[in-house]
């Protein structure tokens, strides 16, 4: 499944960078805060990127203070779920320049995002124009340690004041940054998930909307409760074809191939660190397979000695290793200190968003 998206957006609708209205905190309240070791998504920045629709077009952009919203009890999102989000990060190289680590990707996504979910498009010169803003007002925020970031949280949610089964008329869309440590994710323990099902063809499992989060949180808390830290999502059908670990995408080194799901029936998020990793990956010399992937191969491929590595990739871990893998009765263990892709492909990531390597591919976006 694939949803094309124009990102040219109507004339009459856009809002011309000049337009974004810029109001400032008094103080600011970094002086308060250290950003050396500072948990993932606990602390917020001074300011918010904040527009609204109605009667068809982007009425207004505003930087304004961070703080929090008025919503009405009846407000739709609250009752039928239109809501979309995405993850990127800031970094600081060297030199103390930030970038933003493939932002166009992510916009892109979002607006796959919102034409699946029934909603308005948001045009690059809100989304990318007013984040860059944002950040510039901001940046001061971004933590200048190793492997810290400024994690970046573009969302948007329907805001009509009534109740009633139909898209909204209204919306906002936000953009809020947090500040982040180290994200060192510890080796996974990962059981097979084969009762609920996340995603299936024609649904919503390609796009980034807050119900595929809620929806994976039950099956998560009970692989907890039996001593795992994520599921291995499989098809709707046969609880066999592979499709996401928790929510990230998963690659499989088998016999010195990486394989990873293909994102073909729309059942899978197309994630920009899991396109990154493919790219480095090619570069190393290792072969890359997009297809469809059966439980049944990876026991067979265990079996042989062939299953060598288990990773999942995502925004914020970035790599996350996968140490043990269960399915049914039976438990498939990795050795961890002989994980070289996984490494070495963390390694080489890094080295780009700090400016340690050239970036060939234009992935770094300066503010």
């Amino acid at each position: 499944m694939e949803i094309v998206v124009s990102l040219q957006a109507n004339v009459d609708n856009m809002i011309a960078a000049r337009e974004i209205v810029i109001e400032k905190i008094a103080k600011s309240r970094l002086a308060d805060v250290s950003l050396e070791n500072i948990p993932f998504g606990r602390y917020f920045t001074d300011h918010m990127l904040v527009a609204e629709y109605a009667d068809g077009a982007w009425q207004s952009v505003k930087v304004q203070p961070y703080g929090p919203l008025q919503l009405d009890p009846s407000t739709a999102v609250l009752h039928y779920g239109q809501a979309i989000f995405e993850g990127i990060k800031a970094y600081r190289d060297a030199a103390g320049n930030a970038f933003v680590f493939r932002p166009y990707d992510n916009f892109e996504r979002f607006n796959k995002s919102a034409v699946r979910m029934n909603m308005p498009p948001v045009p690059e010169e809100i989304f990318m124009e007013g984040m860059r803003q944002l950040i510039a007002i901001d940046k001061d925020w971004i933590p200048t340690m190793k492997d810290h970031a400024l994690y970046i949280r573009p969302f948007m949610f329907s805001t009509d004041a009534m109740l009633g089964v139909r898209p909204s008329e209204t919306y906002t869309f936000l953009v809020i940054l947090s500040p982040s440590g180290p994200y060192f994710a510890a080796p996974m323990k990962i059981i097979v998930e084969e009762q609920y099902t996340r995603a299936a063809p024609g649904g919503v499992g390609f796009s980034k909307n807050a119900g595929n989060y809620g929806g994976s949180l039950l099956a998560a808390t009970e692989a907890k409760k039996k001593g795992y830290d994520q599921v291995l999502w499989t098809d709707a059908f046969e609880h066999k074809w592979l499709q996401e670990v928790g929510m990230m995408n998963v690659f499989f080194m088998l016999n010195g191939v990486a394989v990873t799901p293909s994102l073909e029936e729309g059942t899978i998020l197309a994630g920009v660190t899991r396109s990154s990793v493919i790219t480095v990956l090619r570069e190393m010399g290792i072969k890359v397979e997009e297809r469809r992937v059966n439980i049944d191969e990876l026991l067979a491929g265990y079996g042989k000695g062939q299953l060598t590595e288990m990773f999942g990739t995502g925004t914020a871990a970035v790599i996350a290793p996968i140490k043990e893998l269960k399915y049914k009765e039976f438990a498939m263990e990795m050795n961890l200190d002989k994980a070289p892709v996984q490494q070495a492909v963390r390694a080489q990531l890094a080295a780009i968003r700090s400016g340690a390597v050239a970036d060939v591919h234009g992935w770094m976006w300066k503010i």
